[in-house]
């Protein structure tokens, strides 16, 4: 969608006392955009967060019961409306007026009596700036959780942190070397990208989170980003879903990919990789073990370690593999899940 497109269906919240300011604004723009209106401070905090939001507020200075400071202030300190342009009405032309309005977060000015190419130019400007900003926004979701990005936009960093209660898996698929030597590049970048699509879906629906993908590897855990007691069952069931949509889909297709899992629970590091290009990652000793325990792992199987088998006894029916050598880590005890209790 273009930011032409998007700037035609944006919604503008107008906020002044004057009936008469109401009504001007109103007729210059209402054949551009969608409009609201509230007479009071008040009433506009309750209009802003109702549907379909504000993409922009043009917000009188001079009101009774709460000024335009007093509203701004209100609207930048509720995540909701907090992203949300303002554009100041003013009769008071003056720099003090100027340098309050953007402490408080205001993008910019309108100074009465309006000139209507003055006020259609600027909230063109900001609309445009909104929906880039909107776009941006949507490509770090691909790339970063939600909590991440937060802590970006509005505090300018996210610092490393370690989680205790984590668990991790990794996924890659047997044989992708001689699978994707008889594809064409178009067609092993679409199966990739339907699977990991489905993937994501899977590990969104069960509170996960995709930490990244390598080639045919894909990595996930459960309680990195909230405290989640039952982390470890939930990581379970996402890779017992994995190899079920894998089944499914497989039973339609003549291209089969089957693959190999392993899940580990513990503690990792978890932060921002990188500065100009960065990604969300988690590291640590229990980060490599759950790698080397989907390397020991048999098809379409979900081997887990000792200490995830205890984490979810509860829930899901196990049996033991044995002592297992996992390369650089030693002997392990690995259990086999079965199925849910």
């Amino acid at each position: 969608m273009s930011v032409k497109t998007n700037i035609l269906q944006s919604t503008l919240l107008i906020v002044d006392d004057s009936v008469e300011n109401l009504q001007l604004l109103s007729a210059l723009l209402k054949d551009l955009y969608r409009i609201k209106v509230a007479k009071s401070g008040e009433k506009a905090l309750e209009i802003a967060q109702q549907s379909p939001m504000p993409d922009l507020i043009l917000l009188d200075i001079m009101m009774p019961g709460m000024n335009g400071f007093e509203v701004c202030e209100e609207l930048k300190s509720n995540p909701a409306t907090q992203s949300t342009p303002v554009i100041f009405l003013t009769a008071l032309n003056e720099v003090a007026d100027e340098t309050k309005g953007f402490q408080v977060g205001g993008a910019d000015f309108i100074v009465k009596p309006f000139n209507p190419d003055i006020v259609k130019a600027r909230i063109k400007t900001h609309l445009e700036l909104q929906a880039e900003r909107k776009k941006s926004e949507q490509l770090l979701r691909i790339l970063l959780p939600e909590k991440v990005i937060h802590a970006l936009i509005h505090e300018g960093k996210y610092l490393p942190e370690k989680r205790s209660n984590v668990s991790i898996l990794f996924c890659d698929f047997v044989g992708f070397t001689s699978i994707s030597s008889t594809l064409s590049p178009e067609k092993l970048f679409e199966e990739l990208t339907e699977i990991f699509t489905a993937f994501d879906d899977i590990c969104f629906e069960l509170g996960g989170t995709r930490i990244k993908t390598i080639g045919d590897a894909y990595m996930a855990a459960t309680g990195v980003l909230d405290q989640d007691d039952a982390h470890a069952s939930r990581m379970v069931q996402i890779g017992l879903r994995f190899i079920q949509y894998l089944e499914q889909r497989n039973a339609q297709n003549a291209l089969q990919w089957n693959c190999r899992i392993g899940i580990h629970s513990g503690s990792v590091i978890a932060g921002i990789v990188g500065k100009s290009r960065f990604i969300y990652d988690v590291m640590g000793d229990d980060v490599n073990i759950a790698a080397r325990v989907e390397s020991a792992g048999t098809s379409m199987r979900v081997p887990i370690t000792d200490y995830t088998a205890s984490l979810i006894e509860n829930d899901f029916k196990t049996e033991p593999v044995g002592n297992v050598m996992l390369k650089g880590k030693g002997e392990r005890m690995l259990h086999r899940v079965i199925s849910n209790l």
